[in-house]
Order: C-alpha cells, then structure tokens, then sequence
C-alpha cells in the first residue's frame, strides 16, 4: 500500500485550512496506538472545531461523539489528554458504544490554535505545499522531567520550548526515511511518542479538460490526489473549472516545456483530440509516470500507438487503455468513478478485485 494513501495529509490539510479561517483554535484527534480488529489505525487524524464540526474519521463513527465532547476540556484548557476505547467486549459495557469493533486504542487530543501558533498542522501544511516528507513525534505520555504530552517535533521546530530528546529525533528521522508511523518509547526522560511522517500526496496528471474532466478531477481530490490539468484550449484551461487543481494552458506537442511528466505517479490522456493526444502519449513515453491511461476504445489506441512508432515501445507496461476499471461505466461520471478507482488501485499495488471474491 502506498503510504500517501493510509490516511491523506493533504485531506487533513484541506480542512485546517478552511476551518483556521474562522480563527477559533481547533482539536487534532490523533491515533497513537491500536489493538485488535479496529477502523482505522495509528497515525489517522481528525479535526474538531469549535461548533463540534469533525472532519475526518477515526471510527466507522462510533467514537466520534464521545471524542467531541472530550475536546471541550481540551480546547478550553490547552491541556492534551488521552483517550482510551476498548471495544472487545461484544457488549462494550464500559463505553457504552456498542461498537462491535473488536478492537482497541488510544487517542490523544490537543488543542491547536492561535496560541499554538496553528503547530503541528502548520509545519504539516508547508511540507504538503512544499511536496516534501516532515516526519512530526508528538509525545502522547510522559514522566517527570519529559516534554508533556502533546508536545511535538520537527525538523527545525516544536510546539514548545523544550529540547527534543536525541533518542526521539533519531527515531523521527528514521520514520521519515522509511515513511512510515510508529510509537516509540524513551527512557530518559521518559516518554512515548507517536512519530508519523507527512508525505507529499500521490499527483496525478490529466492531459485534457474537456466536461468530462471535471468529475475525474472532483473524485480524485475527494481520496487526496494532487492533481494538475492541462489543456491547449484556453476556454477548457479554466481554473475556474477545476477549483483545486491546478490548471495549464500549454500546446501538446510541447507539454514538457511547461511540466515534468515525470514527476507524476499518474497520468490519463483524455482531450478527445487524436492528434493532442498523440503528442502526449509521445511525451509520456519519453518520461512519465508507471501509470498512463488513454481515454477510448481499443482501436483509438492502436491507432495512437502505430502513429507513435518505436516510440510506443516505451510505453509497454504502463499504458492502460481503455483506461479505468470494468464497472460498466456509461456516465461521465461513472466513468470517473471507474478511472480513479483503477488509479488507486494501481498505486495501491493491488489488481481491483471483488473484496469479497465474488457472490455468497
């Protein structure tokens, strides 16, 4: 699984944007540690706001409302706390949750606001804007002489003034190179600490911005992609069009000019113009992403490749065309659907099977 998608800096993001513009200090409900059979696991974020909004999940919903009011105290003190679930009990006696989760965690809340100068999520946005890896250590317990809970790292910065353990920036820094979560313990001072790394989300690249683009671009911001569009239409090259994305007015034959294709994990070639299209194949042959879709019939494509030459050999292996997963697809919209969910799959390293193998 590619780790960008687990649980989407970019989506967490998105939603501290918009609600840090009301000014009122929000509630970061973190997953340290997990047991058993559970929704989500460490490392997965949600937002409080101040009203009792939550964006994001930690739970199939079980826990949220319990978590809300939880962070009154929190948001109101500025004091961290942690919040234990154990759901294994099928009568879930002690919570009253009727979960049926079978599982167990903990989750630490903490305030950030104003006061916090928006920290972490503000050190979190600028490594997603920046497109590079912040591994963040956020202390979840600790004894004396330990930075309190709630206390977080990163490279060039903390939400305090304390100093941070060289036992846990050696931790952190190895996270940050394996991309991975993970809790660790330190014993002088004592602490524990859950170290997750922000990684840039996975970009995808649509070569075309026709109507039936917007949907594309719309599902595929909805699971955290990055996604840039580009078309040699100035009436389709709107960024008006694709709110989120961004958006280039740039000639096909010379689309390198204007981007890397190669600095993309996916790409999907779909301007309904037979020549354009052949100049971004050709583009993507040369550098481009393991993931290329076309838009078309399988005879549009063999078309495109024999007018590609030996160049199409280059994009053996990679070119999925007609592109998108076999859903039946008719609607703009569901072909939509049928693309991004071929995508994710892809760059999830599985084949878009039936998750239950077909009918009971």
């Amino acid at each position: 699984m590619n780790p960008a998608l687990e649980a989407p800096a970019s989506l967490l993001i998105r939603d501290f944007r918009r609600l840090r513009a009301d000014g009122l200090p929000l509630v970061l409900a973190t997953i340290v540690d997990t047991a058993g059979s559970t929704y989500r696991k460490a490392g997965t974020r949600m937002l409080i706001a101040a009203g009792g909004e939550t964006c994001g999940l930690l739970s199939g919903g079980c826990l949220e409302q319990d978590l809300v009011e939880f962070a009154r105290d929190v948001r109101a003190t500025g004091k961290a706390r942690l919040v234990s679930y154990d759901m294994r009990s099928a009568d879930d006696l002690l919570f009253g949750l009727g979960a049926g989760c079978e599982g167990a965690m903990r989750i630490l809340l903490q305030r950030v606001g104003p006061v916090e100068d928006w920290q972490p999520l503000a050190a979190a946005e600028q490594a997603i804007e920046s497109r590079r890896v912040v591994a963040i250590a956020t202390v979840f317990a600790s004894g004396p002489g330990a930075p309190a809970p709630g206390t977080a790292f990163w490279d060039g910065g903390a939400t305090h003034a304390a100093p941070e353990p060289p036992a846990l920036a050696s931790a952190r820094a190895a996270a940050g190179r394996e991309r991975s979560p993970r809790v660790v313990a330190v014993d002088a001072p004592p602490l524990e600490a859950l170290i997750t790394p922000v990684l840039p989300p996975p970009a995808l690249l649509v070569l075309g911005g026709g109507p039936d683009v917007q949907p594309l671009a719309r599902l595929a911001l909805a699971i955290g992609l990055d996604v840039t569009v580009a078309d040699h239409r100035p009436a389709y090259a709107d960024p008006g069009r694709f709110p989120g994305c961004r958006v280039l007015c740039a000639d096909a034959d010379a689309i390198t000019a204007s981007l890397d294709p190669g600095a993309f994990d996916a790409a999907v070639v779909m301007s309904h113009h037979l020549a354009s299209d052949a100049s971004y194949l050709r583009a993507l042959a040369v550098r481009g992403p393991a993931y290329v879709g076309l838009l078309g019939p399988a005879a549009r494509r063999r078309k495109l490749l024999g007018d590609l030459g030996a160049a199409a050999a280059a994009l053996e292996g990679r070119l999925r065309g007609p592109v998108g997963l076999d859903i039946g697809a008719r609607t703009p919209e569901a072909i939509a659907l049928a693309i991004v969910a071929e995508i994710h799959a892809v760059l999830a390293g599985r084949h878009g099977a039936q998750v239950s193998g077909g009918r009971a």
